[in-house]
């Protein structure tokens, strides 16, 4: 998204406490207390920092976010980015220099990923076997 082209900027002089909700692209240069749900682009300036999650189709950020994201299309991380929080997307870039704490999934495909099935001999081993099983440290395992 060019940044001049958005139909939505809020500036860095800009606190809000709430939820914000857009159809169109949206440049958000200051604070936000609350998700963000774009139907469109969004992109979140170095200035920025939101405390919230957010629900995009596609999101450029250089700013600092506190929560997850989700986008429908692609996350790009730029390299003054601070992240906190779990992010899912289609597709992701990451530039050198980001911080980045969470779980990432990235799922070109866009379907969801389930556990692969087990085979008839597995879930009949599985049956089979009543042992408790404990780990290094004595505590009990979960076993299907």
């Amino acid at each position: 998204m060019n940044p001049d082209q958005a139909k939505t900027v809020i500036g860095e002089d800009v606190e809000i406490s709430g939820n914000v909700k857009c159809e169109n692209d949206i440049k958000l240069n200051g604070k936000l207390n609350g998700d963000l749900t774009c139907g469109s682009q969004a992109m979140i300036g170095n200035t920025s920092a939101v405390k919230g999650n957010m629900t995009v189709e596609t999101v450029s950020i250089m700013g600092q976010i506190n929560g997850n994201i989700t986008a429908k299309d692609k996350i790009e991380l730029k390299s003054t980015a601070r992240l906190h929080g779990d992010i899912r997307a289609k597709r992701l870039t990451v530039e050198d220099g980001v911080t980045f704490v969470g779980k990432v999934e990235v799922n070109p495909a866009g379907t969801s990923a389930g556990a692969p099935a087990q085979t008839k001999a597995q879930e009949e081993k599985s049956a089979d076997d009543d042992s408790d099983a404990t780990d290094a440290q004595g505590k009990g395992v979960f076993r299907r």
